[in-house]
């Protein structure tokens, strides 16, 4: 596939803010080594941008990121795309309001998903950000849409942009690539935080009524519009 100049300006503007944004991940210590993952759908396109596989986030720089179809093909660049690529692409294709994609091993949010157990809705952060309790997603081997299938799936069954997929760890989705870096700096962080109140007793879950009501003032009404 050619691009044409206009694109290829477009996705130059994306490649600089997909390796920013992987900064983020590493400035809130969601991730380690090389492990973890930004994309951004390319708009009206389909294509994305997304991390290279394997390269250490000291040498990601936008040169280094990468263009694929929606189906995981490369487009433009010089490395492997990310082994995460065939579960991004999938998210993509079947949730066409996602414009970003995000996976991290963050060490509290994963130590849930390792547990298969979703984080309940117990903090006014969570009714915010996530409409309820954070979901839980089957168990996938990574290599092919499987992962993509099971995060679609579960998203599509709640109102959370997180999905902790069972004994693997976090994605998290968002209208922008920088939204979804969002909710995976705020999944940690929720998880982080109900891990303690449960070493500390019981926490109790919200009321649903409440959750709606926070979820839509956070949604609709919280800061500028």
């Amino acid at each position: 596939m050619s691009l044409t100049d206009e694109i290829l300006d477009t996705v130059a503007e994306l490649r600089e803010t997909v390796a920013n944004l992987h900064g983020e991940l590493t400035r809130n210590a969601l991730v380690i080594w090389t492990a973890g993952n930004v994309s951004a759908r390319v708009p009206g396109r389909e294509l994305m941008v997304i991390k290279p596989s394997g390269v250490s986030y000291d040498d990601l720089s936008a040169d280094t990121m990468v263009v694929t179809d929606l189906h995981g093909e490369l487009v433009h660049g010089e490395l492997a795309p990310s082994s995460d690529t065939a579960a991004h692409a999938y998210v993509y294709r079947h949730l066409p309001e996602i414009g970003g994609v995000v996976h991290t091993h963050s060490t509290y949010a994963t130590a849930w998903a390792a547990r298969g157990e979703p984080i309940p809705c117990v903090l006014t952060m969570i009714a915010d950000e996530f409409g309820g309790p954070v979901p839980v997603g089957p168990f996938a081997l990574i290599g092919d849409d499987s992962i993509g299938r099971g995060i679609v799936e579960t998203l599509r069954a709640s109102r959370s942009p997180a999905v902790l997929m069972r004994n693997h760890g976090p994605f998290t989705v968002g209208r922008t690539a920088r939204d979804a870096v969002k909710a995976a700096v705020m999944v940690e962080d929720v998880a982080r935080t109900v891990h303690k109140a449960f070493e500390l007793g019981t926490p109790e879950p919200l009321p649903p009524e409440d959750v709606d009501r926070l979820y839509a003032r956070y949604q609709n009404v919280y800061g500028q519009h």
